[in-house]
């Protein structure tokens, strides 16, 4: 199996790296085109700012490229809110694979932003979370998120509930850092790896 991780400047590549290591998978880490067409798995990772992050996609035509790809495509953090239509941050426009709005966290009751920290995912409806039991804890480091939506595959709540697995054909994205997320992030990226 072949497994390329999307080159951007922007994703949390050296952590996906080793996990994908612990899983005992190789992965390459690329730009080229055709390395990721090609490839039978791609991963899109992601940290801090979404217009930067997304300007850099388009700098490699990058943003046209995930767009048409066939095979399984997992977006992580930042990763998952540029699959959606767009995000508040920065007035980003996504890609518009997730027909999903990403929005800013108002801080509530004194609740913390960005959210850090372990929580729960619930509601499970995807491949990716087979053998995961409901409840299981994961880890985030985000201000922004992905309102709830018919491609909603899994939710955590952190002041209101929110989409935490986003689905649609080949594409799926996780909020959560599935390569920080211990056991159940391993499981998650085991599953991915394995989808049929």
């Amino acid at each position: 199996m072949s497994i390329a991780i999307i080159k951007y400047n922007a994703g949390n590549i050296q952590s996906v790296l080793y996990a994908l290591q612990r899983l005992g998978a190789e992965a390459m880490v690329t730009d080229d085109h055709d390395l990721i067409r090609g490839a039978s798995r791609v991963i899109f990772p992601g940290v801090g700012n979404a217009a930067a992050a997304m300007a850099s996609l388009k700098e490699g035509k990058l943003d046209k490229l995930i767009k048409t790809l066939t095979q399984p495509v997992l977006g992580i953090c930042v990763g998952l809110q540029l699959l959606c239509n767009h995000s508040e941050e920065n007035d980003t426009r996504g890609l518009g694979i997730f027909d999903l709005s990403v929005k800013k966290f108002i801080s509530q009751n004194n609740d913390k932003v960005p959210q850090v920290g372990w929580n729960t995912i619930e509601n499970y409806s995807s491949p990716i979370l087979k053998d995961v039991i409901p409840g299981a804890y994961v880890y985030y480091v985000h201000s922004y998120y992905a309102e709830l939506g018919k491609e909603t595959a899994a939710t955590t709540h952190y002041m209101f509930p929110y989409t935490a697995v986003a689905q649609k054909n080949n594409f799926y994205g996780v909020q959560f850092h599935a390569e920080k997320s211990a056991a159940v992030g391993e499981k998650i990226l085991f599953n991915f790896l394995n989808i049929d």
